[in-house]
């Protein structure tokens, strides 16, 4: 009895001290960032000095999937951890029901502070945080009205900078520090149409960003879809895109800076009267080059908060997480945007470090998905046993502690709706192996099948290849397993045809 007594005298303080060390957790997000613009994924375009410490000091996942490759939708995804069809929200156009469940909300219950800074997209109001202050809608990427709270405040500035400048306060001053804290820090950057900071206006200037293999694709070897969208560099990219145009919402100065950066390249622009083949390389090089600098700003604002985490003593007990909304096209296939179920757009980037439970410079290939955040987070936070039971997606802490459990998923399920929509993407849904992928677009009753160890960069559909007939039959009595266990229901709504969008003016 007194061995015993003495024992927990001895572990008492250790286990007062994990009670009130429960791990603080910092989830960076941006909107429409490839993992190709990072260099701890091996960019050939772009450094990216703070988001690779992440890695270098944490773990790099390679296979990190979305589940509906579009903004709003995979931000619901991730506070949901429900696909799409169950949390209401498909598409951009609809609005988040922010009476349902959501992991911030358990984690406020199970005593976190949490708070929601940066870039919102899903109209109704944040639920579940202490504190919100986030863009409208969108947003714009300078002087930015936004939401502290439901009331609208006015800021003046670079987006991007005032986000960071908004996380470092609260985290400075308006949380309980008491308290353990789950910030949700999230960018505008680098959505379209990629307008940079002051800083890096000018970077890039007399250097040659290598383009894509596929820049000149002709989608021979796809359908319909692939053929019919409208997201082409060489036709869709419009002169506020290309910066032809000054954004309307600066300040004089903010403007005498841009006319600095913008206009002789401009002039030079418009006396070189390109055509052809060298009018499409120039719109990719002024497209991939303002895309770089916003993911330039990016990267100097996360350094700034590891910079804060260190000195204040944070870091050892700070879960952080770098990820993005979805993938994106970097002019591979001549492509600009999201949407699709192919790998540019499918693949997130997500990096994390957590001291003491993520091994250092290691990396994972399972397949993890956006709808893994939510029960992850609980995880992390001690709160496993309050995970909802009708969330679909699993938790990755064995990952973190390089572990992958026996049961973790082989295949994985996709389905995208926004169609008629921007971009003219068709509505399709599949199952991806870590070999093989078949998608359906129902729209239009087509199928398209890749081989990804043979053609990794998808050029070339193999439905229908009678050498492939075996793994086509398994993949579809996958994807019909993987519909009923996730409750898919017959997307029903039907296609309005909308009146086509006017041809860009020549640029």
């Amino acid at each position: 009895m007194l061995k015993r007594l003495l024992f927990l005298l001895l572990i008492l303080p250790a286990l007062l001290a994990g009670k009130a060390q429960r791990p603080n957790i910092v989830f960076m997000f941006t909107d429409d960032h490839s993992p190709l613009a990072i260099s701890a994924y091996g960019s050939k375009i772009n450094k990216t000095p703070h988001m690779d410490r992440i890695a270098r000091e944490g773990m790099r996942f390679d296979n990190c999937l979305v589940t509906n490759s579009i903004c709003g939708p995979s931000r619901a995804v991730i506070l949901t951890g429900k696909y799409s069809h169950l949390n209401g929200f498909l598409t951009n156009g609809n609005r988040f029901d922010g009476e349902q469940q959501n992991f911030a909300k358990i984690l406020q219950k199970s005593g976190y502070q949490t708070a929601m800074i940066g870039k919102w997209h899903l109209k109704s109001q944040p639920t579940g945080f202490d504190y919100s202050e986030v863009l409208i809608g969108q947003g714009p990427y300078y002087n930015p009205p936004m939401l502290k709270n439901g009331e609208r405040t006015q800021h003046t500035g670079y987006t991007t900078d005032i986000i960071t400048d908004l996380a470092l306060d609260w985290l400075d001053k308006g949380r309980d520090q008491k308290k353990p804290f789950m910030l949700m820090y999230q960018h505008k950057a680098p959505h379209r149409n990629w307008q940079p900071g002051p800083k890096h206006l000018t970077m890039y200037d007399g250097i040659t960003i290598p383009e894509p293999d596929s820049l000149f694709d002709d989608y021979s070897g796809r359908g319909t879809a692939a053929r019919t969208q409208r997201m082409e560099i060489k036709r869709d990219l419009s002169p506020n895109d290309l910066k032809l145009n000054a954004p309307r919402n600066l300040t004089p100065e903010q403007l005498k800076l841009w006319n600095a950066a913008y206009g002789p390249k401009n002039e030079a622009f418009k006396k070189a009267n390109l055509q052809g083949d060298d009018l499409i390389r120039w719109k990719y090089q002024r497209y991939i080059k303002d895309y770089l600098r916003c993911v330039a700003s990016v990267d100097d604002n996360i350094g700034r908060i590891l910079d804060y985490l260190d000195a204040n003593d944070l870091t050892s007990n700070t879960l952080v997480i770098y990820s993005s909304d979805q993938g994106w096209f970097l002019g591979e296939n001549g492509w600009f945007d999201k949407r699709w179920f192919y790998e540019y757009s499918l693949r997130m980037p997500l990096i994390a470090r957590w001291p003491g439970v993520i091994r250092p410079g290691s990396t994972n290939s399972d397949m993890v998905s956006n709808v893994d955040f939510a029960p992850t987070f609980l995880d992390v936070a001690g709160v496993a046993k309050k995970i909802p039971t009708d969330f679909q997606g699993r938790s990755f802490l064995p990952q973190f502690k390089g572990e992958t459990p026996d049961d973790w998923r082989k295949s994985f399920y996709y389905h995208y709706y926004e169609f008629p929509g921007a971009h003219s993407v068709r509505r399709h849904y599949g199952v991806r192996t870590e070999t093989h992928k078949l998608i359906r677009f129902y729209g239009i009753d087509e199928w398209e099948l890749y081989d990804l160890k043979a053609d990794p960069t998808e050029r070339t559909s193999r439905y229908g290849d009678p050498k492939y007939a075996e793994i086509t039959a398994k993949l579809k009595k996958e994807l019909t397993r993987l519909q009923k266990e996730l409750k898919v229901p017959e997307d029903t709504r039907p296609i309005q045809r909308r009146k086509p969008a006017p041809k860009n003016k020549k640029s």
